[in-house]
């Protein structure tokens, strides 16, 4: 995403989800083309924050509080072309999905 002033001049974004693994050829997950919109609502960044505890209640033990919706920049990102990525197909092996 291209920032100029603070305004986006490009919104498209690249992203890669995935688990950490010491073996390259291990490699599993999504690789993805998409466009990312700042999410500007309050109460919608406040909902989404108060997911992160459900989905991860280890949070709860953190000794800082989890930052509020006005500490941090939350993005609605629009899938437009998804890779799978399987390299124990092979290095670099993917499928391809339109959205």
């Amino acid at each position: 995403m291209v920032i100029k002033h603070g305004r986006a001049l490009d919104d498209r974004v690249s992203l890669t989800i995935d688990h950490d693994t010491h073996d390259l050829m291990a490699i599993i997950g999504l690789s993805m083309a998409a466009h990312a919109q700042l999410v500007v609502d309050v109460a919608v960044a406040e909902r989404i924050l108060r997911m992160f505890p459900l989905k991860y209640p280890e949070l709860s033990e953190f000794p800082v509080p989890l930052p509020s919706a006005e500490d941090v920049r939350l993005f609605r990102v629009t899938p437009m072309v998804i890779s799978v990525l399987d390299y124990s197909k092979g290095f670099g092996h993917t499928n391809l999905v339109t959205c």
